[in-house]
């Protein structure tokens, strides 16, 4: 055995093992294609992360833009001496050519220095810039209570029904054959009924504001801002209370009408710049004088205005307020005690015979998506029938200042 040689299979184990044949260039050039490809990769992911180019891949087209001087042709032509005039043969051309296009359609032009027999000049009113009402709150005219802002007479006698009311704004264009004043209530509390009759009824519509309402303040001051005057709802008990009940704080009658003045203080300072009050139900308060007394006098001791909605027919508020030296006026109709299109049409066609038999109608209405929509459409047909809407506080001096039925 000693001179045998040995075999793979019995050689010892790392022993006269066989040297590679040459280098390993077929293994390096894989590692090193692999590492130019995950370098190209992530070259690629780098430029994208970096550059973020939301057209990236889109086509691209690059033009260049060169600024050139105006040629000497395109100049305005002067008549000079010597200078050459433009080809008349051209110009003649030209306005042929436009005068068979006016004859081929139809169209007859006039030019400056021709007649037009026969022609009817339009005048185009400019648009009537919105009416400003005062800033409110004014400092004149509130105090400081625990309840919020209240209204007051001022130092120099201002009062809130003068300062707040709606501008007169410029008179009419022609004839006026009737005034009409339309009290739109129960605001402020529907943001989008709100938005609908402070922005498509007309700024002489004046508006109404339950106390119950979110941002208030916000929202009155707003409506002011596009020229509608605003009046305060006050919550009153009606016949059926408490199975109808206005909300919190309402003025009562009897033993609870106590608190009445507190109730009251707690509604006026709910927002400012209020023109007046108007009752919100109230049937079973505004015939009894006993308990309206009261509060009548803390009302006339503000300045402010009254106003009756005319929702019952034993109410004595506008009455009442006079007697207490207030101005007050009383709703001849309300328009919408039947919420129907055709209801709504029916009365506001009673309401402009009204007013052209006695020169002024006042009437109200419920924020009612119907109701807003048929107002703001028959306001617009108002100025050809020789009628015009106008702010409660207007009507007011249009109305005998003796009894709150008859008219001037």
């Amino acid at each position: 055995m000693a001179g045998t040689p040995l075999t793979e299979l019995n050689r010892p184990l790392g022993q006269d093992r066989a040297a590679p044949h040459g280098k390993p260039w077929g293994r390096w050039l894989v590692i090193a294609c692999a590492g130019v490809v995950g370098l190209a990769w992530a070259s690629i992911i780098l430029i994208v992360a970096i550059r973020r180019d939301p057209d990236g891949g889109e086509p691209i087209a690059t033009a260049q833009i060169e600024k050139r001087a105006a040629s000497p042709q395109s100049a305005p032509a002067t008549s000079q001496p010597g200078a050459s005039q433009p080809d008349t043969a051209q110009m003649t051309r030209g306005q042929s050519s436009a005068r068979q296009l006016e004859t081929e359609s139809g169209v007859n032009v006039v030019r400056p220095g021709a007649e037009a027999p026969g022609a009817i000049i339009i005048t185009i009113p400019d648009s009537p810039a919105t009416v400003k009402l005062a800033p409110a709150p004014d400092s004149r005219l509130v105090e400081r209570t625990r309840h919020g802002l209240l209204p007051k007479i001022g130092p120099d006698g201002a009062t809130p029904a003068q300062i707040y009311a709606r501008p007169a704004g410029p008179p009419p264009a022609g004839k006026i054959a009737g005034r009409i004043a339309i009290l739109v209530g129960g605001l402020g509390i529907s943001q989008s009924g709100t938005s609908d009759a402070v922005t498509r009824l007309p700024g002489a519509v004046s508006l109404a504001f339950a106390p119950y309402g979110a941002e208030l303040e916000r929202t009155v001051q707003r409506a002011r801002s596009e020229g509608h005057e605003v009046f305060l709802q006050l919550p009153m008990e009606p016949f059926d209370y408490p199975d109808n009940d206005p909300g919190p704080h309402t003025l009562l009658t009897g033993p609870k009408s106590a608190e009445n003045i507190d109730r009251l203080h707690w509604a006026l300072g709910r927002f400012t710049g209020y023109v007046g009050i108007v009752n919100f139900l109230g049937g079973r308060l505004t015939s009894d004088d006993s308990a309206l007394s009261p509060i009548l006098r803390e009302l006339a001791g503000r300045g402010l205005m009254v106003v009756d909605d005319g929702s019952s027919a034993r109410s004595l508020l506008a009455s009442s307020a006079l007697r207490a030296q207030i101005p007050a006026m009383k709703v001849d109709r309300v328009i919408d005690t039947v919420a129907r299109p055709d209801a709504i049409d029916k009365e506001l066609a009673n309401l402009e015979a009204l007013a052209r038999e006695h020169g002024v109608a006042v009437a109200s209405a419920s924020a009612l998506p119907v109701s807003i929509e048929r107002i703001a459409r028959w306001a617009q047909s108002l100025e050809a029938k020789g009628l015009a809407i106008v702010p409660m506080s207007a009507a007011r001096g249009l109305r005998s200042p003796k009894t709150t039925g008859s008219l001037r």
